[in-house]
């Protein structure tokens, strides 16, 4: 009966913004998982690789590769136009009516964007259930910037949690603290974004300032939170010695953290931020073979304490 109570306290009609749900990830968290990527991040990171989660507003994503010439979406909306041939695209038109994704048959279209209650996630994340225990698994909820959506990131993790389902959040730190504050009792592990440690750079790469997350990390630290720092590394950027320094400082600040996990950069971006007609970031080198062992030798050099999962 007590459970049936707090079951209708969760507020599963709270609606949030996502543009995707990966299924079987191992990349997000401990096991087998269920990612979340929530729409919007106040961060602009020069590397991004999820351009589509940057902004809150939904995008018209057009897929070169699939269409076949058809002409069908320019009979019912002037986004779109034959020009000598070739299928041209104007996104800045686009009112988000949906009348070409209806009539395009090779499925070339689509929005990257969708609102969805808290009750129509849960269900797909219930879906993998089987999966999360043997393998330590549960829900991830990333971005974008899921802080950004507080009410119905809470909400996610409480339901979540009501199921059994343990719960991780990736977060560049950059939200009030009352918002980590809300979601401490709900989150079993955060696993805590670091672009880079020295704040000038730190303001070139994200255009914000690094004072806020670095001033949040320490706090959910005294908490006693579950913590993982997650860094990604950009060859030509942040793969200096004194960027890995600092990375380890912080683990040696604060020793119970589970460590350290380093994100090699990858070229994904370019292609998603055409689809959607957004100013394509420059590309940088991705990691030669054995590039990430000899980071991790670096790191463990300046007394780093390493996430072995």
């Amino acid at each position: 009966m007590n459970k049936q109570k707090e079951v209708r306290k969760i507020p599963l009609d709270v609606t949030g913004r996502i543009f995707d749900i990966q299924f079987f990830c191992v990349h997000d968290g401990p096991g087998i998982r269920t990612t979340v990527f929530l729409k919007g991040c106040p961060l602009r990171c020069l590397w991004c690789h999820n351009p589509e989660g940057i902004s809150s507003q939904v995008h018209l994503s057009y897929s070169e590769n699939k269409c076949i010439g058809c002409g069908a979406c320019t009979a019912v909306c002037n986004v779109h136009a034959i020009v000598e041939g070739k299928h041209v695209v104007d996104h800045s038109r686009c009112s988000l009516r949906g009348l070409c994704l209806e009539v395009c048959p090779a499925g070339a279209l689509s929005f990257v964007g969708r609102d969805v209650t808290v009750r129509e996630v849960i269900n797909d994340v219930l879906s993998d259930r089987k999966y999360y225990g043997p393998s330590g698994g549960g829900m991830t909820l990333s971005g974008g910037e899921p802080l950004m959506q507080p009410e119905f990131t809470l909400a996610l993790a409480m339901a979540a949690k009501e199921e059994g389902i343990n719960v991780a959040i990736e977060t560049s730190g950059y939200a009030p603290f009352k918002v980590f504050e809300s979601l401490i009792k709900h989150v079993d592990l955060f696993l805590f974004d670091i672009k880079e440690t020295d704040p000038e750079l730190h303001k070139v790469f994200t255009n914000v300032s690094m004072d806020l997350p670095m001033e949040n990390l320490r706090k959910l630290y005294q908490t006693g939170a579950s913590i993982l720092l997650r860094c990604p590394i950009i060859p030509g950027l942040n793969d200096r010695d004194d960027h890995f320094e600092g990375i380890a400082d912080l683990t040696k600040e604060m020793p119970n953290l589970l460590g350290v996990e380093l994100l090699p950069y990858h070229r994904l971006a370019a292609s998603k931020s055409t689809r959607m007609g957004l100013s394509v970031q420059e590309e940088y080198e991705p990691p030669k073979p054995g590039q990430k062992e000899e980071w991790y030798r670096l790191l463990k050099s300046h007394g780093a304490k390493v996430y072995d999962n």
